[in-house]
């Protein structure tokens, strides 16, 4: 038998980091996973809710915030509890084991001042004008 889940989706707040009792490490967040639509139809989404331990979710607070666009292996786990009302309650949520970053920090709207010029954020002062150059001058 297998349970398998991998998602992409964006983060709908920034993850916390939190501790349990025992000092172990933990975080839970949730994802916006686009479903395919047809043309003339209007986009939707599901909201999944994911937790993640120990030093997968110290890497996911320390790298990812509002927005970014997650990849992420893990499995599906329920949960039953009673509400404070005596309602008996499940909760579906996928353990994450693996993450991974989707999209650059380029892609992801981040700019840095230590990040190298390109395109997309520089100045012509950032280039250096190569004059009359041939190929054989290049260094590549």
């Amino acid at each position: 038998m297998f349970n398998l889940v991998v998602l992409t989706g964006r983060l709908t707040a920034d993850p916390e980091l939190k501790t349990t009792t025992n000092g172990i490490s933990v975080t839970s967040f949730s994802i916006a996973v686009s479903r395919p639509y047809r043309s003339g139809e209007e986009r939707q989404a599901d909201f999944i809710n994911i937790v993640a331990w120990r030093q997968t979710a110290e890497f996911i607070t320390k790298y990812f915030k509002k927005g970014n666009l997650i990849g992420i292996e893990g499995s599906i786990q329920t949960r039953r509890y009673q509400d404070k009302n005596g309602n008996n309650r499940t909760v579906f949520e996928v353990v994450a084991n693996n993450v991974q970053f989707v999209e650059s920090k380029r892609d992801s709207g981040a700019t840095t001042a230590s990040e190298p010029a390109s395109f997309s954020n520089a100045d012509a002062s950032d280039f250096a004008d190569l004059g009359d150059a041939t190929d054989d001058d290049l260094p590549f």
